[in-house]
Parts: structure tokens; C-alpha cells; sequence
């Protein structure tokens, strides 16, 4: 390409006059799109009354929007480099705001899962090009400020869905979590029309659709298979068909990749240690938020005996502590001191710590939780900036964009597993605790079936028990997950340490022969 060309195909000149602005617009886009991870958590018990929705229903209802968007991440970041980034930051908004009056006005638990799943192809396209727009308009100087505050909005985003659930359902019904997106939605897409500048990439790699295609079926089979579990057995025919298919598929996927020259993922990148270790951590720490706030809420309105919105109150720790480490830079300023691999041990440890805490301390009170949720939102705060940083640096800079894709797409897979695998054990020992209650749809059925307060109190305890130890499980995957992603970046570090030692030694080598 000539440097006129070049020229042509910027977006913008450095230091766009409208940048914060615009930055402004972005974040209150990628905010929506976000709290519509968290926010449906809430209006658990509402769904489960109005919809007559199973635990089931109600984890389809969560997972067919992250599972999609996760799906799409990659190939719609691909698409907006070559059809352009405001035309699918346009297109998402679209897409989102229509998805949220379907949702909205939803009758069965059919229609909301599947508005849910319109609503997660218009989230891909937000999350990939509100970040390419940001990067576009900021210059060096003051990109890595603008990114920070890309990033604090997501973890804001994620954690507050609780609250803004809550105080809407304090007010509204149910359907209002969906429609007040739409008012943002309008808003933006006037927006951008009128802020954001046009940019793409004529040769940018074709999106790969079917690769796109392949995951998400694969995904969600898999997580099929996990939400079916404890319902139809994990032996039977049903839930090993349905994991074989999604395993096969998602086998197929890797191959797909593999073989055309343009993948959506490219599977080169798992040869990297530091990147596999980074990835490890960024699914897991997604796997214990999403997991865990989705036990959480069940926890304060079901066993606590919350109303929505004190609920959503009651979580609002969490995300003060993200978001007050987050704005300080402390795990940023971190990462030179420690090192990569010790401050993502150090922050995963953290948010393990602090599940434990919420299972061992918050069962009879919302002091011992008011102190893990404030534990866990250190963890993160220490542990995404770290692994954000090691993601990039493992991927040549050329790639940053698939990079970025590739961070998004595995922490959502991460949140929708989350929900899934924790949800599933809760089921199993709920199951395990109560044999007459297997088959109830939910818990407010199984306690409206008890014919005494001794059963009802026995069917209560059951649950609880079950949420303590699905909180366990999550404190010790995330551990685990934690000190595995420290090993493989630290052996990586070393390896790298141990070429650029020898480069350094063969160059100086060289240089004795030639020398006078």
C-alpha cells in the first residue's frame, strides 16, 4: 500500500479534536451491552414466577446471549475492518435495540431466549468496534489513559448489572431491564452518525463465517450438556450425545481453522505459553464473576430473603473495588514491581479467597459476604490488567485486533461456563440433599410443594448447602487456574530471558570475529 493510500485509509488524525467526547459515547454503548451480562441475574425469582421459567430456562436465558456474542467476537471484528467500524458500530446498536424491545414485551421463556440471542450478535459488534474506535481516535500519548477507561467500564459494566437490575425491578416489571436499553440505543446511533469517523482496513481478512458458526454451535452444546445434567443424569443417552456433539464440533472448529488462510482464531497462537497462560487466567477470572454473581443473587433473595433491589444493593461492593483499584492504576503499577506471573497469582488467589469467603461466611448473614465480594473485586482489579498486558504482548502487534478479539471471546465463553458448570452443581447437590424435590422446576416450586414449615425449612437449607458448595468448586478452579497461568508465564518469561541471553552472546561472538 503507498503512503497515500495509507493516508487515505486513516481514520482520523491524531488526537481526534472530539475524542473524549466520542470516548464518552463509546462507554455509555459498551456499558449497556455489558450490564445486559449481569443484569438478568436479578430477576431471577421475577422470571421464575411470570415466565414459569425452570432453573433451566433461566440459565439459557443468560447463556444464549454470552454464548452468541462469544461466537461472533472474532469474525465481527474481521467484518468491521473490512466494511467498515461505523457502519457495525451502527449496525449493533440496531441490532441491540431491537433485540431489547423483543425481549421486553417476551410472553414464554421460548421468546426471551431467543431475543436474548439476537441481542448478543448486536453486543459482538459493539464490544469489537467501540474498542478499534478508540484506538483509533487517541494517540500515543493519551491512548493508554483512554483504554484504561475502556477498561474500568467494563468491569463497571459487568459488576453493577445487580444494581441498575434491582432498582429497576423495585419499580417496574421485569420487561423494563430490557426497554430502557432502547432510549440508549437511539441515542448512540445519532452519535456516532454525527461524531464517529468512518475507517477500514480494503484488505482486511475475510470474515470467517462458518468458522463463527462452528464455535457457537459447539459452545452451546457443550453448555447444553452441563445445564441437562443434573436434570436428565450425566450418564444418560440425552447429555452424552449433546457433549460428544459439542466436542466433535468444536473439534471441527480447530480443524476449520487450521486449513483456511484467513481463520477467525488462529490456532498458531496456543504455542505461545505466555499466551495460553494469559488466556487460562482471563477465562477463569470471567468463569468465577459470571458464576458466582449468578449464585449470589439467588442467594440474597432466595435464602436471605431480599427484596431485588436490596439485593442489587448488597452486591454493589464488588464492583466499587474494581472499580476504585481500577482508576488508581494499582494493578498496573503492579505489574513492573512483580512481574506478570506473581501479580496474576496474587490477584487470582484474591478472588478465590474471597468465593470462599461468600460460601463459608455468607450463609447466615451478609457481613461474611460484604467480605468476599470486597476481596474479589481486589483479585480482579490486580489480575485483568496483567493478563490483558500479557495477552497482547504475547501476539505480534500487527495482530492487536485479533488479540483483542480473542481476550473477548474466551472471557465470554468463560462467563457463560461459569453459569453453567456452578449451576449445574448447585442442581446436583440441591438434587443429592432433597431426592423429592428432583424434577420441581425451581426452587420457590419445590418450597410452594412442601406440605409443612419443617420440609419448607429442609428444601431452604438444601439450596443454601448447594450454593456454598458450587462457590467452593468455583474458589478452587479459579485457584487453580490462578497458580497454572503464573507457571506458564513465568516458564515462558524464563525461555524468552534464556534466547535473548543467547541472541546478546552470538551477536557479541559475531561481533569478536569480524572486529579488527
Amino acid at each position: 500500500m503507498t503512503a497515500t493510500a495509507a493516508a487515505q485509509n486513516r481514520l482520523t488524525p491524531p488526537g481526534h479534536p472530539q475524542r473524549w467526547m466520542i470516548l464518552g459515547v463509546i462507554c455509555l454503548a459498551q456499558l449497556t451491552v455489558l450490564l445486559d451480562n449481569t443484569v438478568l441475574n436479578v430477576a431471577i425469582p421475577s422470571l421464575t414466577r411470570e415466565l414459569d421459567a425452570s432453573t433451566a430456562d433461566v440459565q439459557w436465558m443468560i447463556n444464549a446471549y454470552s454464548l452468541v456474542q462469544s461466537g461472533l467476537l472474532l469474525t465481527a471484528g474481521s467484518s468491521a475492518d473490512r466494511y467498515g467500524r461505523k457502519k457495525m458500530l451502527l449496525a449493533g446498536l440496531a441490532l441491540f435495540g431491537i433485540g431489547s424491545l423483543v425481549a421486553g414485551l417476551a410472553q414464554s421463556s421460548a421468546q426471551l431466549i431467543a431475543a436474548r440471542a439476537g441481542m448478543g450478535v448486536g453486543g459482538a459488534l459493539l464490544i469489537t468496534t467501540t474498542l478499534a474506535v478508540v484506538v483509533q481516535i487517541f494517540d500515543d500519548a493519551e491512548r493508554v489513559k483512554a483504554i484504561g477507561i475502556w477498561s474500568t467500564v467494563n468491569s463497571l459494566g459487568f459488576a453493577v448489572g445487580p444494581l441498575i437490575g434491582g432498582v429497576m425491578l423495585d419499580h417496574f416489571w421485569w420487561g423494563a431491564i430490557f426497554l430502557v436499553n432502547i432510549p440508549v440505543a437511539v441515542i448512540g446511533m445519532v452519535a456516532v452518525v454525527r461524531l464517529v469517523p468512518e475507517s477500514k482496513n480494503p484488505r482486511g481478512d475475510r470474515p470467517d463465517l462458518f468458522g463463527a458458526l462452528l464455535s457457537t454451535i459447539g459452545m452451546a452444546a457443550v453448555v447444553y450438556a452441563i445445564i441437562s445434567g443434573p436434570g436428565h443424569g450425566w450418564t444418560s443417552g440425552h447429555v452424552l450425545l449433546t457433549a460428544f456433539t459439542g466436542v466433535a464440533v468444536l473439534t471441527g472448529f480447530v480443524l476449520w481453522e487450521l486449513h483456511i488462510p484467513y481463520p477467525m482464531l488462529d490456532m498458531h497462537f496456543f504455542r505461545n505459553q505466555k499466551f495460553i497462560g494469559a488466556v487460562a487466567g482471563a477465562i477463569l477470572v470471567a468463569f468465577g464473576m459470571g458464576g458466582s454473581l449468578f449464585l449470589l443473587t439467588q442467594q440474597l433473595q432466595f435464602v436471605l430473603g431480599y427484596e431485588p433491589l436490596e439485593a442489587g444493593l448488597r452486591t454493589a461492593p464488588l464492583a466499587l473495588s474494581v472499580v476504585a483499584l481500577n482508576l488508581t492504576g494499582l494493578g498496573a503499577r503492579l505489574v513492573p514491581g512483580l512481574g506478570t506471573p506473581a501479580t496474576i497469582a496474587a490477584g487470582m488467589s484474591l478472588l478465590a479467597a474471597g468465593l470462599a469467603a461468600v460460601a463459608l461466611l455468607g450463609g447466615d448473614g451478609y457481613g461474611g459476604m460484604l467480605l468476599g465480594l470486597v476481596v474479589m473485586g481486589a483479585g480482579i482489579a490486580l489480575a485483568m490488567p496483567a493478563m490483558a498486558n500479557a495477552i497482547m504482548s504475547a501476539i505480534p502487534p500487527e495482530k492487536a485486533g485479533v488479540g483483542a478479539g480473542v481476550n473477548g471471546t474466551l472471557a465470554e465463553c468463560g462467563n457463560g461456563l461459569g453459569v453453567a458448570v456452578l449451576g449445574a452443581v448447585l442442581n446436583s447437590r440441591f438434587a443429592a440433599l432433597v431426592p423429592a424435590a428432583v424434577g420441581v422446576a425451581s426452587l420457590p416450586a419445590a418450597v410452594a410443594a412442601a406440605t409443612g414449615d419443617g420440609e419448607r425449612q429442609r428444601i431452604t437449607d438444601a439450596f443454601a448447602s448447594g450454593l456454598e458448595t458450587s462457590q467452593l468448586v468455583g474458589a478452587v478452579a479459579v485457584l487453580a487456574g490462578g497458580l497454572l497461568a503464573a507457571l506458564l508465564l513465568r516458564r515462558a518469561e524464563r525461555a524468552e530471558s534464556a534466547q535473548t541471553d543467547s541472541a546478546a552472546e552470538a551477536a557479541q561472538h559475531q561481533a569478536g570475529r569480524t572486529g579488527p
